[in-house]
């Protein structure tokens, strides 16, 4: 009985998790390309991470804070995982599930970073954090190699709104 009663629990567990869990999709470099090449008016926040990378860790919740407060003016946060894709199932979905992040994630599936780096910043040595902002129909694109707070997000953000 009490094999039962675990086995209905971890179902439950699960189909919880289903409905109410972040899905991590693992992408290419031609997803973030389309981004990079879109001509729509929306401005795009590309933060670089990984579960590994602490100062990533700890500036999280401000692209959390921006996507939750600029959600109605035409910005979307996108945080592209730098993490293996290897380490999809045992490190960036649980990070992302207890974090319970409501940020749309994905995880760059591209080993050969030398063939995209420059392509998001030619000033970019492949550091992270990272974060690029850009709106294609405005043409502005800004980018940071470092830890951002709250406050530099916003202040960034309005010179593109």
């Amino acid at each position: 009985m009490r094999k039962v009663i675990a086995l209905l629990g971890l179902g439950l567990l699960f189909n919880h998790c289903e409905a109410n869990c972040q899905q991590v999709n693992v992408i290419k470099w031609q997803e973030v390309q389309e981004v990079l090449t879109t001509s729509s008016d929306t401005t795009y926040v590309l933060n670089f991470w990984a579960t590994w990378c602490k100062p990533c860790i700890s500036e999280i919740p401000f692209f959390e804070e921006v996507q939750k407060n600029y959600k109605n003016k035409n910005v979307k946060v996108v945080l592209i995982s730098m993490d293996f894709v290897k380490d999809l199932n045992t490190r960036v979905i649980p990070f992302v599930n207890q974090r319970n992040l409501s940020t749309k994630v994905w995880l760059l599936n591209e080993p050969d970073a030398n063939e995209w780096i420059d392509k998001i910043d030619p000033t970019w040595s492949g550091a992270i954090p990272a974060t690029l902002i850009i709106n294609n129909s405005k043409k502005k694109k800004v980018f940071f190699e470092q830890k951002l707070d709250y406050d530099r997000l916003v202040k960034e953000l309005s010179d593109f709104l």
